[in-house]
């Protein structure tokens, strides 16, 4: 099922009165049905000031996604919503700054990461919790766009366990849900990168079981990317002719010299994909880079 955001007065009455929106003006703009924003490590605390950087990138990328002359058709932010270990204070805060988003009528999307605690996400984004899991324990969704179909996977095996796992059950949902939708080209989005085709270096925090899952969907040839984030930068690889994104990180990166925060957009072609990288830091060298991406056939 597509996961969504509830209504700006159902979140609020969701939260109480320990989360206060701000007035915003609603967002008018038309659907670019080919356009998909990708968020990642977002890794929001209750303790930050709303001056820290943190906060001000996803803030200020937010904005920026609605000064769009057209609205992105989906925005994914895959994984680690929050700083640490997944405090509830950490998702109320969260919840402000994407209020804008929920506000404009923006088709929100939100995956888990092992810095993220899915009982507690779900205690406080209440109505992202559906009443009949498609999969047991985990936060699933398929997104139907015009030109391709995005799953979005849970890779979160445990809170503060940096290893990821899609698990048997997820495994059998996904495959049986891609045999469903083979009329168009399928993206996935998971936090983790997997153990293949990249940097072996960032191998070990990786997706446990990346070869089944690479099996599985290797040998279903309307699959043609996977997009990640966990790294904390960019990159583009492919292995056994599909794409794997790693997504620049929106909070904060471990080395500036070597990389920077940021955000990707993702715009559909019928038989292939265009990557702009954005960066907070105007200057960088990746900022508005694009990186074409033909699908295998």
């Amino acid at each position: 099922m597509p996961i969504h955001l509830t209504s700006r007065r159902q979140f609020i009455a969701q939260l109480g009165a320990a989360v206060a929106f701000s007035s915003v003006e609603t967002f008018a703009a038309e659907l670019d049905e080919n356009l998909i924003a990708i968020l990642n490590d977002t890794h929001i605390g209750a303790q930050h000031p709303a001056s820290a950087s943190i906060p001000t990138n996803l803030r200020n990328t937010i904005a920026w996604l609605l000064a769009l002359p057209k609205r992105p058709a989906a925005v994914i932010i895959n994984g680690d919503l929050a700083l640490r270990d997944g405090k509830r204070g950490d998702y109320e805060y969260f919840a402000t700054l994407i209020a804008p988003l929920r506000d404009a009528g923006v088709s929100l999307h939100l995956t888990m990461g092992n810095h993220d605690d899915r009982a507690i996400f779900y205690e406080v984004l209440r109505n992202e919790k559906p009443e009949s899991p498609a999969v047991e324990s985990k936060h699933v969704g398929v997104v139907k766009l015009a030109g391709a179909n995005l799953f979005l996977l849970d890779s979160l095996k445990a809170t503060m366990i940096t290893q990821g796992l899609i698990g048997d059950a997820q495994m059998d949902w996904l495959t049986k849900l891609l045999d469903q939708h083979a009329d168009k080209p399928a993206l996935l989005f998971a936090h983790h990168n997997p153990r293949l085709g990249g940097d072996p270096i960032h191998f070990p925090g990786g997706l446990e079981d990346s070869e089944p899952l690479w099996k599985a969907i290797t040998e279903r040839k309307h699959v043609k990317a996977y997009i990640h984030g966990h790294i904390h930068h960019r990159d583009f690889f492919m292995h056994e002719g599909i794409h794997i994104l790693n997504t620049p990180a929106t909070s904060y990166v471990a080395d500036k010299k070597t990389s920077t925060t940021g955000w990707t957009m993702l715009r559909l072609t019928p038989n292939s994909a265009e990557a702009t990288t954005h960066t907070h830091q105007a200057d960088h060298a990746w900022n508005g880079v694009k990186v074409d991406l033909k699908w295998r056939s």
